[in-house]
C-alpha cells in the first residue's frame, strides 16, 4: 500500500512538472499553494538556468582562446557593465509583472494587454540611449572597468556589440516580465530556451568560423549572444501578437496611455535603482579584485561568478514564482494567500541553494577547470567560488522576501534594503578588508556573503511587518 501511495505522489509530481512545461493556465489565486508553486516555479527556474547559460557558453569559448587571461577579463568586465543594464530591465520587467499580475488577478485581460504594450513603449525609449552610448564609448568603459591596454585591444569591439545590442537584452527581459506576471511562465521559458540554442549553435561558429563562416574570434560570441537574443524576442512578439499566449496584443492595445506609463515608471524606478544599486556593488568589487590583484585574480573572480550567478538565477527563477503569486493574489484581495505563498517559496529556495551550496564546496575544483585552463585563474576561482557560497541559503530566502515587495508593487523598501546594505555596507567592508588589511582579493570575496546574510536578516524583518499588502498598483 505504501509504495502504491508512494508511486502514485511520484506521478503526481511529476504530472504538475509536465504541465508547468507545457503551459497549462490555471488561476493561481484559488487552490493548492504547492501546486501554484510548482506550476510557475519550475518554468521559471529553467527560464533563468537558460539566461545564466548564456554567459557560461561564451566564459567556456572565450575562455579556451589565445589570451585567455584578457579574453575572459573582457567577458567578464563587460558584463559587469551589462548588469546596469540588467538592472533596467529588471527595473522595468518587474514593473511590468506586478502591474500586469494585479490587472490578472481583478480578471481584466485586456487592461492586462494594454499595460504590457505600454512597458514596451517605455523599454524602446530608454535602449536607444543605452545603445548609442555603448556603441560610441566601448573602449572608455572597458578603461573605467580597469582594463589594461592589451584587452582594451581585444575586447573593444565584444563589448560595443554586446552593449549595443542591448535593445534585445531589453525585451528579453521585459517581455517575459509581462509572460511571468500574467502566470504564463511556460512561454517565458521557451522563448529563453530559443535564444539560448541559438547561441550555442552560434558560438561556436561564429568563435572559429566553419566553411564560408570565417573565425570571428572574440567578437564572435557577441555576435552569437546578441542575434540568438534577437531570435528569442522575435519568438515574443509573435506570441503576444498572434501566438497562443494569454496575454494577447491587438491594434487597440497599442495607443500610448501617459497615465499608464506614468504607473510604469513609479514602479520602475525604485525597481532600477534598487538592482543598480546591487550591480554597482558587484562593479566596485570587479574593479578592487583587478587592481590588488591584477589581471590573473580579476579573471579568476570573473569566472567564479559567472559560475556563481549560473545558480543564481535559477534561485530568482523560484523568487519570480512569489513576484507572481503575490500579484494576483493581492489583485484578487487575498493579502494572507500572498503571505503564505512567499514563506513557502523561500523554503523551497533555501533547500535549492542548501543543495548548491553542498555541490560547490565539495566540487569547486572540477567545476571551475571545466572553464579554464590556467592554473593561477583556476586556484582564485576556486577560492573565489567557496568563500561565496558559504552565504547562498540566505540569499536564497533574502531574494525571496526581495520579489515579494516586487511583486505587490512597494519596489522602494528593498530599494533601500539595498542602498543600506550595499553601499553603505559591503562597499566599505570590502574595502576595509581588501585594502585596509591588506586581504587583497579575498577581503572582496567574504564580503559577498556577508552582505548578502545582513540583506536577508533586514529584508525578512520588514516583510513581516506586512506593509506591501497595502501597496495600490
Amino acid at each position: 500500500m505504501q509504495t502504491e501511495q508512494s508511486t502514485y505522489k511520484r506521478s503526481g509530481v511529476f504530472s504538475l512538472i509536465v504541465q508547468s512545461i507545457k503551459g497549462i493556465e490555471m488561476d493561481y489565486t484559488k487552490g493548492s499553494l504547492r501546486k501554484a508553486i510548482i506550476m510557475l516555479a519550475i518554468p521559471m527556474i529553467l527560464e533563468m538556468c537558460m539566461e545564466s547559460v548564456f554567459a557560461l557558453v561564451d566564459l567556456f569559448f572565450v575562455g579556451h582562446l589565445p589570451n585567455a587571461e584578457h579574453t575572459v577579463q573582457t567577458v567578464g568586465l563587460t558584463e559587469s557593465v551589462l548588469s546596469i543594464i540588467y538592472s533596467v530591465a529588471f527595473g522595468l520587467s518587474m514593473s511590468a509583472t506586478a502591474i500586469v499580475a494585479r490587472r490578472v488577478g481583478e480578471k481584466n485581460k485586456d487592461e492586462a494587454a494594454h499595460s504590457a504594450v505600454q512597458s514596451i513603449w517605455l523599454a524602446l525609449a530608454i535602449t536607444i540611449v543605452i545603445s548609442v552610448i555603448g556603441i560610441m564609448l566601448a573602449p572608455n568603459i572597458l578603461q573605467a572597468m580597469g582594463a589594461d591596454a592589451n584587452t582594451i585591444s581585444i575586447g573593444s569591439t565584444y563589448t560595443r556589440i554586446d552593449i549595443g545590442g542591448s535593445i534585445v537584452i531589453m525585451m528579453l527581459f521585459l517581455i517575459n516580465g509581462i509572460f511571468r506576471g500574467a502566470g504564463d511562465a511556460s512561454m517565458a521559458m521557451k522563448s529563453l530556451w530559443l535564444a539560448n540554442i541559438c547561441n550555442i549553435i552560434l558560438c561556436p561558429l561564429f568563435i572559429r568560423g566553419l566553411g564560408p563562416i570565417p573565425a570571428f574570434g572574440l567578437t564572435g560570441a557577441a555576435m552569437a549572444t546578441t542575434t540568438g537574443r534577437g531570435i528569442g524576442v522575435c519568438y515574443q512578439l509573435y506570441h503576444l501578437f498572434k501566438g497562443k499566449s494569454s496575454i494577447q496584443i491587438h491594434r487597440r492595445h497599442l495607443n500610448i496611455d501617459w497615465s499608464i506609463i506614468k504607473s510604469l515608471i513609479n514602479i520602475a524606478s525604485p525597481a532600477t535603482l534598487q538592482f543598480i544599486i546591487g550591480s554597482c556593488s558587484w562593479i566596485f568589487l570587479a574593479r578592487l579584485v583587478a587592481e590588488t590583484g591584477q589581471s590573473v585574480a580579476s579573471a579568476g573572480y570573473q569566472t567564479a561568478i559567472r559560475v556563481v550567478i549560473f545558480f543564481i538565477l535559477p534561485a530568482w527563477g523560484m523568487s519570480n514564482a512569489a513576484a507572481t503569486l503575490v500579484g494576483q493574489n493581492l489583485g484578487a484581495k487575498q493579502p494572507q494567500r500572498a503571505e503564505d505563498s512567499v514563506l513557502k517559496t523561500a523554503k523551497y529556495n533555501a533547500i535549492f541553494m542548501g543543495l548548491v551550496s553542498i555541490i560547490f564546496l565539495a566540487g569547486a575544483s572540477p567545476i571551475i577547470s571545466f572553464f579554464t585552463n590556467d592554473m593561477q585563474v583556476h586556484d582564485i576561482a576556486v577560492q573565489a567560488l567557496r568563500i561565496i557560497t558559504t552565504g547562498y541559503i540566505f540569499y536564497g530566502i533574502g531574494m525571496v522576501m526581495t520579489s515579494a515587495f516586487n511583486g505587490s508593487g512597494d519596489t522602494w523598501t528593498p530599494t533601500w534594503i539595498n542602498l543600506f546594505c550595499f553601499w553603505l555596507f559591503q562597499i566599505p567592508f570590502a574595502y576595509i578588508l581588501t585594502v585596509t588589511l591588506k586581504l587583497g582579493p579575498v577581503g572582496s570575496f567574504v564580503s559577498i556573503p556577508v552582505a548578502n546574510t545582513v540583506v536577508t536578516i533586514v529584508a525578512y524583518f520588514f516583510f513581516k511587518k506586512g506593509k506591501w499588502k497595502k501597496v495600490k498598483v
